[in-house]
């Protein structure tokens, strides 16, 4: 989908210095969980454009994107101040490291990477799946997301930064069925944070280099 104008239907906090924003989807815009699209803003004639990850299970009717707000960035703080009723423009979506029907997921997230994680997740879920969630934040967003996938039989566990993800990596790929090759990884993070994901996901006997990965910078 080229550039498109859509329709803000909610923005809400989910966290510290985060915001969950709902758009209206397009009638020819077609996306998963874990794709991303383009977002433009247009501020005193000047163009920005940032890229930011799907975090809604689905597409139907509204799509969510979960932003991180930098309060000295040029793009975040005038998301944050939009409101229902706004008008910005998208275009996409884009990507590789997506939910393509997998009926086992372990989604392993640092930071903002916890958005495309949790709308799979809840996914994976309502498609009749199984999954895990290992997530390391000192700062969590989607606490209540998450609350409610543990709630639905999903592994999950919220880790602060010092803390290795080792140990929870191997507990969530325990808790999945089957061997270990039949569960689709996906990560998603910044780069140092991939460098310790790949680490415990090897060391869990999984392949790291079959995982869906998104690097966030």
């Amino acid at each position: 989908m080229d550039n498109t104008a859509v329709t803000v239907t909610a923005i809400r906090e989910v966290g510290p210095n985060a915001i969950a924003l709902d758009v209206e989807t397009p009638a020819d815009f077609d996306a998963a969980p874990g794709q991303f699209v383009k977002l433009v803003l247009t501020v005193d004639d000047e163009e920005y454009s940032r890229f930011y990850t799907i975090s809604s299970p689905t597409v139907e009717e509204t799509f969510e994107l979960t932003v991180g707000i930098d309060p000295g960035g040029d793009v975040t703080p005038l998301l944050s101040s939009l409101s229902p009723g706004d008008d910005i423009v998208v275009s996409g979506p884009y990507g590789n490291a997506y939910y393509e029907g997998e009926t086992q997921g372990c989604l392993v997230a640092g930071g903002p990477g916890i958005g495309p994680a949790i709308g799979i997740a809840e996914r994976i879920l309502a498609d009749g799946g199984t999954t895990a969630v290992v997530y390391r934040d000192d700062e969590p967003i989607h606490e209540d997301r998450l609350a409610a996938v543990e709630a639905d039989g999903a592994f999950v566990a919220v880790l602060e930064e010092s803390e290795s993800l080792s140990t929870a990596v191997n507990s969530a790929l325990a808790t999945l069925e089957g061997d270990i090759g039949d569960v689709q990884l996906f990560v998603y993070g910044f780069a140092a944070f991939l460098d310790d994901a790949m680490t415990a996901i090897e060391a869990a006997g999984g392949e790291y280099d079959r995982a869906k990965v998104e690097n966030f910078g």
